[in-house]
């Protein structure tokens, strides 16, 4: 098989027993495996995914390990089918299930990247479908060192220099403490042939030029072991990485507040935070709501201007997820807050308004005797004043509103900005309307019409609650 230049210099200095040596270092240090999972194996009939499946199939009496695997056929080549019938006589060969799919890559943007997200979705279903605890996946020590490179070239911060992480949620890297090399030496160890995919020398993509071109040329000017040296590199940007992932952890637990399908955070408290935690605080917060994968650098870039002074206007959507920024609060939502409908409102009796999770419920009260609400949830007006009957909506550009106590009218939108009501939360609430003019902001604040005074006789009493009250 064919052996690839400054990656094969160690190619002989492990033998097959100190491999299972080092994968087993590998899984124990970054608490890959516990024992007794379902492991899905991706193998595309390469040395590295061979490798994986021949060294896994051995540790499996020891773990107690159920193996399953999964050849992804990228279809970028006329024969590549080949490599499937290729892997099914592997998996027969060592005792292990396989199965094909077959996969569209898309052709906008970068073939590398649309081949890498087709794979992981595909490998990602197929666990799902059959309740695989963990998908194993190649990538070697050589990958890390080309990875780290491509990330230098491409500007990227931290987080890119941590390059490949040995675990991402259900995925794990059991050889990435091994060089390409000394695997190929493995497989002739223990006469297993693999294929070359003639893909991987195609110089339109950045990782194979990198792999056969810069790395080969920056050996010969390097002393030292390149690749050793860009994994320590790694491992380091990978400690400060989970470093910073813990404290913005805890701090997301202290700062979030749930509000429906949203997070709220006070800007105030994540600017008490370094500027790197704090962005991961909302990362984190839009994972736990749904955003999946790595994020690019514009991602990260739009996390942290979400922190900026002043604050950005408009909405910030990472996929399904949004942030927004309003005052000192920055909302995490999965959907936009929902609109108020329109409709009657009932006096006396309750109206549903389920969009909003709320209910008002409205009575007929004698004023003699009757004492003035005091909470803002509740309010009182001359019956006899009001004009009848009564609506429910939403607000809507040009809203003009008279505060209860106040002078003259005033624009509702400034009157909610003054209130310091979250620029989300302005949607959600019920306005009462009373010929056509608002009465109410419920549970805020009444206007200035058919106020309760000494010559009320007839009250209209008005109380907005949750639905789960």
């Amino acid at each position: 098989m064919a052996r690839s230049g400054w990656a094969c210099r160690e190619a002989s200095s492990l033998g097959a027993p100190a491999v299972l040596d080092t994968v087993r270092a590998t899984l124990r240090r970054h608490a890959m495996l516990a024992g007794g999972e379902h492991v899905l194996i991706a193998v595309s009939g390469g040395a590295d995914s061979t490798a994986l499946l021949s060294v896994l199939t051995s540790l499996a009496p020891a773990y107690r390990l159920r193996l399953s695997a999964l050849h992804v056929d990228h279809r970028l080549r006329a024969d590549s089918s080949r490599d499937a019938e290729h892997v099914r006589a592997l998996g027969a060969r060592l005792g292990v299930p396989v199965d094909v799919t077959a996969v569209t890559v898309s052709s906008r943007g970068s073939l590398e990247d649309a081949a890498r997200q087709a794979r992981y979705i595909a490998l990602e279903a197929h666990a799902d479908r059959i309740g695989a605890d963990r998908i194993a996946v190649g990538h070697t020590a050589d990958d890390q060192a080309e990875t780290v490179l491509m990330r230098v070239l491409e500007g990227a911060g931290l987080r890119g220099l941590a390059g490949i992480p040995p675990t991402r949620g259900r995925i794990i890297r059991p050889l990435l403490d091994l060089r390409r090399g000394v695997l190929e030496a493995y497989l002739d160890a223990v006469g297993l042939g693999w294929i070359e995919d003639p893909t991987n020398r195609d110089p339109r993509f950045l990782r194979n030029r990198i792999r056969y071109d810069v790395l080969p040329l920056l050996a010969t000017a390097h002393a030292g072991d390149l690749p050793a040296t860009l994994a320590r590199v790694a491992s380091e940007a990978r400690h400060a990485v989970d470093t910073l992932e813990r404290m913005a952890a805890d701090a997301l637990e202290r700062l979030a507040t749930i509000e429906g399908d949203a997070l709220v955070l006070a800007r105030s408290a994540l600017a008490a935070l370094p500027p790197l935690v704090a962005a991961d605080v909302l990362r984190q917060g839009a994972v736990r709501l749904g955003r999946r994968g790595p994020l690019r650098a514009w991602a990260h870039r739009g996390l942290r201007r979400m922190l900026a002074v002043p604050a950005p206007r408009r909405p910030f959507r990472l996929g399904g997820v949004t942030l927004e920024v309003s005052g000192d609060h920055v909302r995490i939502g999965v959907a936009p807050p929902t609109h108020v409908r329109p409709r009657a409102l009932e006096v006396p009796g309750v109206t549903l308004l389920p969009e909003i999770g709320l209910r008002i419920e409205a009575r007929h009260v004698a004023a003699a005797g009757y004492v003035l609400p005091r909470d803002r949830g509740c309010v009182a007006f001359d019956a006899d004043d009001l004009a009848m009957p009564l609506h429910i909506r939403g607000r809507e550009r040009g809203d003009r509103f008279r505060p209860f106590s106040e002078p003259g009218e005033r624009r509702l939108k400034t009157f909610l900005i003054d209130a310091r009501v979250p620029r989300w939360d302005r949607d959600r609430l019920p306005l009462v309307e009373a010929g056509r003019e608002i009465v109410w902001v419920g549970g805020l604040r009444r206007g200035a019409q058919a106020p309760v005074t000494a010559a009320t006789r007839h009250i209209v009493e008005l109380t907005v609650k949750s639905l789960a009250d």
